[in-house]
């Protein structure tokens, strides 16, 4: 899965918007400058009130450009959501994203792990085989469509295992280690040693897909203590995934404990 940075996607809305503003019209010139310095200081609602008008645009080029770029920034804007635990509002905004650019449906991972936070794993499951039509030969895809699939009304391990997504050229440690624990090929400790073996970014790894196993398996206090590990990593800092890691770890303690 992708682990471009927040720092990485404003770098890279801010310079489209740049871009666009210097061919569009003068007429409109201004909307997109007002667009890009509002991206710049995070300000997402505002910036997509300012595109709003903009979407139904009779210049079927601004339109288009105006629909390219609201979906940036409700990317941008579902993920901050994301981060601060409000999975209903990040899902609205990945959804209306795909609305105006479905061609990128298939990139869209984050929105299958904010359907598995928001139980809806059967979507979630779709998201992911979706996702894999793209990128076949992620570990991480094949994990989190395993995790769906377990906890889908009718889902169990053995039809999760029986329907893991194969992988075999994912090259990051330890990923193919994690492929095989959830194949039932290997143990938790496998992994978690693989990881501690080769440096703080794969031991961070190690910790999240140990965490999210255990979750599938019903251990909720080891699965609980993994994903604390992952989330305080020096490697979590700045990465979508890490953000996945303090996101379940707060939601899970807010849960009721038996």
């Amino acid at each position: 899965m992708g682990n471009i940075t927040l720092a990485s996607r404003l770098r890279l809305a801010i310079a489209g918007l740049a871009l666009w503003s210097s061919i569009t019209s003068v007429s409109s010139a201004a909307d997109w400058q007002a667009v890009q310095e509002e991206v710049r200081s995070g300000n997402f609602d505002q910036a997509l009130a300012t595109l709003e008008p903009l979407l139904n645009d009779r210049d079927e080029a601004a339109q288009r450009r105006a629909r390219a770029l609201a979906a940036q920034v409700l990317h941008l804007r579902g993920e901050e959501h994301f981060r601060q635990t409000r999975i209903a509002e990040a899902i609205a905004d990945f959804e209306r994203e795909l609305k105006l650019q479905p061609s990128v449906a298939a990139e869209h991972w984050q929105l299958g792990i904010a359907y598995y936070y928001a139980g809806e794993f059967e979507k979630g499951a779709r998201q992911f085989e979706l996702h894999q039509t793209v990128n076949p030969q992620d570990v991480e895809n094949a994990a989190w469509h395993f995790l769906c699939i377990a906890r889908v009304a009718d889902g169990s391990l053995e039809r999760a295992r029986s329907k893991l997504i194969a992988v075999t050229r994912d090259q990051r440690v330890p990923m193919m280690k994690v492929q095989e624990m959830f194949a039932g090929k290997a143990t938790v400790d496998d992994v978690l040693q693989t990881g501690k073996a080769a440096g703080e970014t794969a031991k961070f790894y190690a910790d999240l897909y140990a965490g999210l196993y255990y979750e599938a398996i019903d251990q909720k206090d080891d699965s609980l203590r993994h994903m604390k590990l992952a989330a305080e990593n020096p490697a979590a800092r700045d990465n979508y995934m890490g953000d996945v890691a303090r996101v379940h770890a707060t939601l899970r303690e807010r849960m009721p404990r038996h």
